[in-house]
């Protein structure tokens, strides 16, 4: 791999900074909306006491009913608008900012999922356009051309006009991230952040990084294990 050739690209969410931080700005932003438009109090620590009790998905039905408040559609449908939509408070992980102000790292771009609007939003409040080269957000064609789709990949290989071999993916999620640049020849790392919310193992050995790091502070080490033609941490078959 060529360090001047190189183009790292990045994942957003669990990657460059914690998750559970929008989630969190998320609820919040909800529950300032609930108690202003309802004069329902409280909403926020409901919900968080639903992701800890496991409600992964309707937590906002899960948070109503505990609260003794009808879970309306209409009404979760505007909960989940003022989630999605609002400003959210979040900021990059330490160690990603002290890679990304780093001089000399070469082309750097974004590949995210998730709803359009909300990703741009985590973006700007990030201050990532000035520090990435681009970002690609997947949800601009369509949820179907969300990771593991390749079409992302291919914008990606467009743009950089470099070797697969001189492109490298660094991501959280082994079930969607990492099987679809390894099979067209890219360079993968696991961020596995201790924090992180998608705390899963790859389904199989296709869908597994080339080797994982704590977080950025270990990104350099794994680059160079790249240019010395192994993976730093290699996982087992």
């Amino acid at each position: 791999m060529s360090t001047s050739e190189r183009v790292l690209v990045f994942d957003l969410d669990d990657t460059l900074y914690l998750e559970r931080d929008f989630v969190a700005s998320g609820f919040k932003a909800v529950a300032t909306w609930l108690a202003g438009h309802a004069g329902i109090e409280g909403f926020a620590a409901h919900c968080e006491a639903a992701v800890a009790g496991g409600h992964s998905g309707h937590v906002f039905d899960a948070a109503l009913a505990a609260m003794g408040v009808d879970a309306d559609a209409s009404l979760v449908a505007q909960l989940v608008a003022v989630y999605r939509g609002h400003e959210p408070k979040i900021h990059l992980a330490a160690d990603a900012r002290r890679f990304l102000a780093r001089s000399g790292v070469g082309r750097r771009a974004i590949i995210t999922d998730g709803p359009a609007a909300t990703q741009q939003a985590k973006v700007k409040a990030l201050g990532l356009e000035t520090l990435v080269d681009l970002v690609v957000f997947t949800d601009d064609w369509g949820r179907e051309f969300w990771k593991p789709h390749a079409r992302a990949f291919e914008t990606i290989e467009a743009w950089a006009q470099v070797k697969p071999g001189d492109l490298v993916y660094i991501a959280d999620n082994p079930l969607k991230d990492f099987v679809t640049p390894r099979s067209r020849g890219w360079h993968t790392v696991m961020v596995a952040r201790e924090a992180r919310i998608h705390n899963t193992a790859a389904p199989d050995a296709a869908h597994r990084a080339d080797t994982q790091i704590s977080d950025f502070d270990e990104l350099e080490d794994a680059l160079r294990a790249f240019d010395a033609g192994y993976a730093a941490e290699p996982f087992s078959p």
